[in-house]
């Protein structure tokens, strides 16, 4: 179910406005102006069609393996949002989601550099006192098996 703040306002960056601007001067004209038209209805594509043909198919060159659609694009935005530091209550709203538990708990699991920079500084916390006396992280769990721990 739709709720009100699906059809919020979204701002529109004044460089990304320059930008559709630009392409709407090169793009395929329909009489209602449509930006993404399809030539043949001139009306928009269906986003299943943009995904399957656009976006799947461009994930193929870039050698992204895993499956790629509009959920990640979503993924994205909330993460890059909370790279930003944008408040909690922003990225609610920009993410246009009524609750901030469907910000929070669906949208908050991306891994995001700031996330993989804090667990590898705790495992080279926890890793320093073992390498330094050893070369390999085996022969530091075989003379301080404290040092070493196994995630599952």
């Amino acid at each position: 179910m739709k709720t009100e703040y699906s059809r919020d306002f979204v701002p529109l960056a004044p460089e990304l406005a320059a930008e559709l601007l630009a392409y709407r001067d090169r793009c395929y004209p329909t009489q209602d102006g449509w930006l993404f038209a399809n030539p043949t209805t001139d009306r928009p594509y269906h986003q299943e069609e943009i995904q399957k043909k656009h976006i799947r198919a461009a994930a193929q060159p870039a050698d992204i393996t895993t499956k790629v659609g509009w959920k990640t694009f979503r993924h994205s935005y909330r993460s890059w949002l909370d790279e930003t530091e944008a408040p909690v209550g922003v990225q609610r709203e920009l993410m246009r989601h009524a609750s901030i538990q469907t910000t929070m708990n669906v949208y908050g699991r991306a891994m995001t550099d700031s996330k993989r920079q804090a667990h590898g500084n705790v495992v080279q916390m926890v890793l320093k006192p073992a390498t330094a006396n050893s070369s390999t992280t085996a022969e530091a769990g075989a003379r301080n098996p404290e040092s070493v721990a196994i995630v599952g």
